[in-house]
């Protein structure tokens, strides 16, 4: 079975959802192919072909459709079932024109799966499946669910009526995309994100009681993401006299940095929280496995990668029960929801799980980390995504 997986760039080294996907699908016998913007980082896995470039310039864009469209003379049937297919869906021809030329390389395939790797990759793009005479499949990761929509109401109406199957990487997700037009028919299966739980293990280091509290929060500088709720918790630790350091792992655009920045700074809060930008993969799960405790203060997650990386490492996990957390966290055995998007709830459950006796702390730990072993490893994720293809 051959498989075009549609993504906004190339995976990185340290992406290891894509690239375990693309490892699991090429060791079950089916050919992988990548196609995302053109980058100049080659990918090492698989056949990695490229989308038109969009150009500035209106001379040089006329000339690259000029030559794309020569590319596309062999394909001469298939661009004039994708402009009838269009023409009923009342697209103008001046934009069908600018959808060939976008759409070039995913027209020219010859493949099973059309897979976009983000709902909003398959935007402009619905028809281009039905064209190659291919299955489309889409997968829905958080933002592409619980924000876009938001800016761009019915953006995904003329998706749903074309997509075959969806892969979710949790079950709120899927019924999310329910509440927003997606058919209760139409085919899903839940994959969430894994972890190499026995890689991850290994950086475990035993339980401790310091004297000040190692907290870590693995996040994007964006509102979503409750930054501002995570400083007003820290507020109410130092008020309570307890001695932490919290370590935020992350970047964000700079109007957003120089805004929490400012409101540490306005909160005496400088020697306590510490912003310490993007780091690679590696050193953030040596910072992780430096921790007491995980904190996401996120105000809504499609599902966390960070939580179960934190559980694998033998962390204490805390978070908000909203979005998907609580299929990250089975409350009160595997972790801590809190009820109410408050920091004075997120605070007090702080000062309460630092309080629980170490034989409490271990028995939390030890069923976190089996779960994470039983449920979310690398192996689960390859033999999944390898039944998604075969139904």
């Amino acid at each position: 079975m051959k498989i075009a997986l549609v993504l906004s760039s190339p995976p990185a080294y340290s992406e290891t959802f894509f690239r375990s996907k693309i490892k699991g699908l090429q060791e079950n016998g089916h050919e992988v192919i990548l196609v995302t913007p053109k980058s100049k980082v080659e990918f090492d896995l698989c056949a990695h072909k490229t989308h038109p470039k969009i150009y500035s310039n209106k001379l040089v864009q006329v000339w690259a459709m000029f030559l794309v469209g020569l590319s596309l003379l062999p394909y001469y049937q298939r661009i004039k079932n994708y402009y009838t297919l269009e023409r009923k869906e009342k697209t103008s021809v001046k934009r069908i024109i600018e959808k060939i030329y976008i759409n070039a390389t995913l027209l020219k395939l010859g493949v099973d799966w059309l897979h976009f790797g983000f709902a909003t990759m398959a935007l402009e793009r619905e028809l281009v499946a039905k064209t190659i005479e291919a299955k489309m499949a889409v997968s829905f990761r958080g933002y592409d669910i619980n924000v876009y929509p938001l800016k761009h109401a019915d953006c995904y109406k003329k998706l749903w009526q074309h997509v075959d199957k969806v892969h979710s990487i949790s079950n709120f997700l899927v019924q999310k995309a329910h509440t927003l037009g997606l058919s209760a028919a139409t085919s899903y299966q839940i994959i969430p994100p894994a972890v190499s739980f026995p890689q991850i293990a290994k950086l475990a280091r035993k339980l401790q009681s310091p004297s000040i509290i190692n907290i870590v929060t693995v996040t994007r500088l964006q509102h979503i993401k409750g930054i501002d709720l995570l400083l007003q918790t820290a507020q109410y630790l130092k008020e309570q006299q307890i001695e932490f350091d919290w370590y935020v792992i992350g970047d964000g655009k700079s109007s957003k940095r120089e805004r929490y920045f400012y409101h540490r700074y306005e909160a005496g809060l400088e020697d306590y929280v510490h912003f310490l930008g993007k780091l690679s993969h590696k050193e953030t799960l040596k910072k992780m496995s430096e921790a007491n405790l995980y904190v996401q203060s996120s105000l809504n997650e499609g599902f966390c990668n960070a939580v179960l990386e934190a559980q694998a490492l033998g962390k204490i996990s805390i978070a908000f029960n909203t979005g998907a957390l609580d299929e990250n966290i089975i409350n009160k055995q595997t972790g801590f929801l809190v009820e109410g998007l408050t920091a004075a709830a997120l605070g007090q459950k702080i000062v309460n799980v630092l309080n629980l006796s170490l034989v409490e702390k271990e028995k939390i730990i030890r069923q976190a980390q089996e779960r994470v072993k039983n449920s979310f490893t690398l192996q689960h994720q390859k033999e999944a995504f390898n039944q998604f293809y075969s139904l």
